[in-house]
């Protein structure tokens, strides 16, 4: 039987949780699927661990290790090793449901027009279940403006076209975080997500090493995101004034944030972008290029702005 799938575990000093993720892979009542796990320069054991796991499960688990450098590129060299026309992700914090891949696989079978979509999902934090508010409620169809606030989709509950993923450029390698925001939304300029009403995830938070929680300065990151969707021409007019709005927005607190901490050098550079981004509502300009530039050069000091 030929692979349908390839799932894709990047990892990173959580030796005890990716086993239970790997576990919950390996359950999958689907056949047809390889699962990929990419140590991200692990120094916990971890390693060790995936080098025993790769030997004895070698007919289904691929092992690779990297340098450390962030969920981004560890997912993307996940995808560059994929043999399946489809890739689903699994955060290594995170869990499926036993028929998680099979649900999710017929449905995109009954569904051929389909290139993205995801599964409805559970909360976990700190060992018990929460509820989401309403401004997380995952749903199908074109919901861009509503995911320029909140990220309205999980990388554990996708399951996408491997050719979609390509054609994006995969996960931008300079964001540390907010790289699934980055991209869910590059998606969206052009392609609806379907949904499948289903909680076939459980999604697991409040431990220490939560990369959303320990990441310090995330909003700089969604920032860039936003910048990068505005040096292009592909947004609709609605769509643009929209980004622009929170670009500005974000620009605006992060700066205040900055501002009280005494970093004021950082807190005027975003406070000259969100003034910038006022000539960026109607069309490109060439200060947004700069400003991208700009950003991606302060990337690498994220504990001088923090």
């Amino acid at each position: 039987m030929s692979l349908e799938v390839s799932v894709i575990i990047p990892t990173y000093n959580r030796r005890s949780m990716v086993r239970e993720a790997i576990d919950s892979v390996l359950a999958q009542t689907a056949a047809s699927f390889e699962l990929i796990v990419v140590d991200d320069g692990s120094s916990d054991g971890t390693g060790e661990d995936l080098v025993r796991l790769g030997a004895e499960r070698a007919e289904t688990v691929r092992i690779e290790h990297t340098a450390n450098r962030g969920p981004a590129a560890a997912r993307n060299r996940g995808v560059g090793m994929a043999r399946a026309p489809l890739i689903a992700f699994l955060d290594s914090d995170d869990m499926w449901l036993p028929e998680k891949l099979a649900r999710h696989l017929e449905f995109m079978r009954e569904n051929p027009g389909c290139a993205i979509s995801q599964t409805d999902e559970v909360w976990i934090r700190d060992g018990r279940r929460v509820n989401r508010g309403m401004r997380h409620r995952k749903r199908a169809g074109d919901f861009f403006v509503d995911s320029l606030r909140t990220c309205l989709i999980s990388p554990s509950a996708v399951l996408m076209r491997k050719e979609l993923f390509d054609s994006n450029g995969g996960f931008d390698e300079d964001m540390r975080a907010a790289e699934d925001y980055d991209l869910w939304l590059r998606i969206q300029v052009e392609h609806e997500v379907d949904f499948l009403d289903q909680p076939l995830v459980t999604r697991r938070g409040g431990h220490l090493d939560q990369l959303s929680a320990a990441t310090p300065a995330i909003d700089r990151f969604r920032i860039l995101a936003l910048a990068k969707l505005l040096s292009g021409d592909s947004l609709s007019p609605k769509r643009r004034l929209a980004t622009t709005q929170v670009l500005i927005e974000k620009c605006q607190i992060y700066a205040a944030g900055l501002a009280r901490r005494g970093r004021i050098d950082a807190a005027r550079r975003y406070e000259r972008i969100a003034d910038q981004a006022g000539q960026w509502q109607t069309r490109a300009v060439p200060e947004i290029g700069c400003a991208i530039a700009s950003m991606r050069d302060m990337l690498g000091g994220i504990s001088h702005e923090s």
